[in-house]
């Protein structure tokens, strides 16, 4: 993090860069695959809508879920351009991935060695599942708070939780559970993942993180847009349950067709969001 609290711009310029070394992402194409596979399964037994399932807490105490939201709340906040991660549904995003086999490991060979000297090309090097990883940096920082502070970090003014991320970053931070950078660059990591992920995984909620980009979501057919040189393609974002439900129409060939927006809507978009 920078010296003074980050902006949405700044957090734009920053996103390529993550400081997730050797941190693996939350969603691999396999499990991603069967998170979705559940999640329908849920939504049909339920006959709820697809992007409401995911905000039910399913492994992250009250506690952890709040300490996440406060920390999201600081690493992409909310300002001029719109909702940040908080608002987005960071904590539930999260939450969701932790409950997958995403959070126990359960798809990556767990055997050490577990080397001090491994470089990021070799991959993720913690002994720790991510579910070790949260619940111990979690309740550890909470105590660092505690003790520096004599407050939960999600109960810290918005300086002090720069500060204590800040130094979780630079390893400044004695965890006893866990190496307190690897647990801010997953933690980080995760945060822009839910950022732009697609809504059914439980952030990205209202599409905010692709409006801001102008991401238009699920692919449809861009033939009528070839040779439109140095012309932004800015459409309605459709997410995966946007076409599962049928809320969105399509062509002869299954494509999502994709409604596009004027420059009043754009600003709109920017405006409400």
């Amino acid at each position: 993090m920078d010296k003074h609290p980050p902006g949405r711009r700044d957090f734009l310029k920053k996103m390529t860069a993550l400081s997730a070394a050797g941190i693996p992402a939350a969603m691999s194409p396999n499990d991603a695959a069967a998170q979705h596979a559940h999640h329908v399964a849920q939504v049909a037994a339920a006959g709820r809508p697809a992007q409401s399932v995911a905000q039910t807490r399913r492994f992250l105490t009250q506690a952890e879920f709040d300490f996440i939201e406060a920390a999201a709340a600081r690493l992409i906040p909310a300002d001029e351009l719109g909702p940040g991660a908080k608002e987005a549904g960071a904590a539930g995003f999260i939450d969701g991935q932790l409950e997958s086999s995403w959070g126990t490991q359960g798809r990556n060979y767990r055997q050490g060695p577990w080397p001090d000297t491994a470089v990021p090309q070799q991959g993720y090097q913690l002994p720790h599942t991510p579910q070790e990883v949260y619940r111990a940096g979690i309740r550890d920082t909470n105590a660092y708070c505690e003790k520096r502070y004599g407050k939960l970090f999600d109960k810290l003014g918005a300086n002090e939780q720069d500060d204590v991320l800040r130094d979780l970053e630079a390893g400044k931070v004695d965890l006893p559970g866990v190496p307190a950078r690897s647990f801010f660059a997953m933690l980080h990591t995760n945060t822009i993942e839910s950022f732009f992920a697609d809504p059914m995984y439980g952030g990205n909620r209202d599409k905010v993180g692709w409006k801001l980009v102008g991401f238009p979501g699920v692919a449809a057919v861009y033939t009528s847009h070839i040779g439109n040189y140095n012309t932004p393609y800015r459409a309605e974002p459709v997410s995966i349950a946007d076409y599962e439900n049928g809320r969105v129409a399509v062509d002869e060939h299954g494509h999502p067709k994709h409604v596009m927006l004027s420059a009043n809507d754009q600003e709109k978009n920017h405006g409400d969001h």
